[in-house]
């Protein structure tokens, strides 16, 4: 039995290193599917932009996790979830712009905000405000990190734990991750879900998957798996209490 699974670099989740498909997500993935007796994994890099209609027409058998959303959930079939995760910069060491949350960098005209297209983000600062004058559309997470060092955009957002990690990764001190402070509206802080997705007609290979997830999820091997890629119970219980 075969499954192509398509991945795009994003450390910790997913990346290629010496040819070869690593990460988090990556990981889980290889994990759950061997369980359920696939023989053959395959691991097709792509863009953002790409998973959903590639995994929607077939090209391939399943995404790695993304955020799930009712727009996305009208494409596509998610799994149960497997991480939940807030969102959070990347800027330049010492932060010159005290930018920590959408909000913040909203009050400011001269900032500038870069996002990959059609990840989550991209809502979530037009509804905190950010306007769309300050917001630079990426295809490659490597263009936005660029972007931020050469001082073209003051903050790239994405999940604060893959900031913290991309942060860590590059040496010299040059960036800075900074997890988005809480709204101060009262609202309680809800953290976004993330799951594996699936062709609406592939359903035999999304509840095998998902047979295996709710057995496997929280426990040993998959929270010692997790660690070495950075997540942590904070970013796992969420997802068990669903």
């Amino acid at each position: 039995m075969k499954v192509t699974i398509a991945y795009i670099d994003e450390p910790p989740f997913g990346w290629t290193e010496d040819r070869t498909a690593i990460g988090a997500d990556i990981d889980l993935a290889e994990v759950v599917l061997r369980a359920i007796g696939v023989t053959w994994i395959e691991h097709h890099p792509t863009t953002f932009s790409e998973l959903l209609p590639g995994v929607e027409t077939g090209r391939w058998d399943m995404n790695v996790p993304l955020f799930v959303t009712p727009d996305r959930a009208n494409l596509v079939a998610f799994s149960v979830p497997v991480w939940a995760i807030g969102d959070g910069f990347l800027v330049r060491a010492g932060n010159p712009k005290a930018l920590d949350s959408y909000a913040s960098l909203a009050k400011r005209d001269d900032a500038r905000l870069g996002i990959i297209a059609g990840q989550v983000q991209h809502d979530s600062a037009r509804a905190s405000g950010v306007r769309e004058n300050q917001i630079a559309i990426f295809e490659h997470q490597a263009e936005a990190i660029d972007a931020v060092r050469s001082g073209a955009i003051d903050a790239y957002a994405s999940t604060a734990l893959g900031n913290r990690i991309m942060a860590d990764r590059i040496k010299g001190s040059i960036f800075e991750a900074v997890e988005h402070k809480p709204e101060t509206n009262g609202k309680r802080q809800e953290v976004p879900f993330g799951a594996f997705s699936f062709g609406k007609r592939n359903n035999d290979l999304r509840n095998a998957v998902n047979s295996q997830l709710r057995s496997y999820l929280g426990s040993p091997d998959h929270r010692a798996r997790m660690a070495k890629f950075g997540l942590t119970r904070n970013e796992i219980d969420p997802v068990l209490a669903r």
